[in-house]
């Protein structure tokens, strides 16, 4: 038996009565972008479903080389599953969503962020750049990091989100 016994039994439970989706547009339209933090998880605070939106979480939910190219990937799939170029205006909203009291903070600190790098082998860059210290900041750095890239369709809208944890909103 390990932790995930109980996890698996769990889906044994939803297995039974779910029934698979065909491939297709996320019926909300949106992708978000967000932290891989526990307490902040994206389908409870925003009450979405299974098939509503393709979420992409990493440390600090911050936009990277690897998630820019994700969303490119999934701009040209959008395309393609509504009918090709030209088939429509608008693919999708890519929502960043950063965090207050996100455990990515504590890599503002020079020491910290040295220790970070020294115990995971990660480059202390690396680290500093997935810092969130204060996320009105970093979603605003993110929103415009997407805007400006070339890789990111034109036909892909961005926005960008605080989720206030001691709140239980975004702001």
């Amino acid at each position: 038996m390990t932790r995930m016994t109980p996890l698996l039994e769990r889906n044994e439970q939803f297995a039974a009565t779910y029934t698979p989706a065909a491939l297709g547009l996320p019926t909300a339209q949106v992708i978000i972008v967000t932290c891989l933090d526990h307490r902040v998880d994206p389908a409870i605070i925003l009450g979405l479903q299974l098939a509503d939106a393709p979420v992409i979480r990493n440390t600090g939910g911050r936009v990277t080389p690897a998630v820019i190219d994700d969303l490119a990937y999934l701009a040209f799939l959008a395309e393609q599953l509504a009918g090709g170029p030209g088939a429509r205006d608008t693919l999708f909203e890519v929502a960043v969503m950063h965090h207050t009291q996100c455990g990515t903070g504590f890599l503002a600190d020079p020491g910290f962020r040295h220790q970070a790098a020294e115990a995971t082998g990660l480059p202390e860059a690396a680290l500093e750049a997935s810092a969130v210290a204060d996320p009105h900041l970093t979603v605003k750095a993110d929103v415009e990091r997407l805007l400006s890239s070339p890789r990111l369709s034109p036909k892909v809208s961005v926005s960008g989100h605080v989720y206030d944890r001691t709140r239980h909103h975004r702001s």
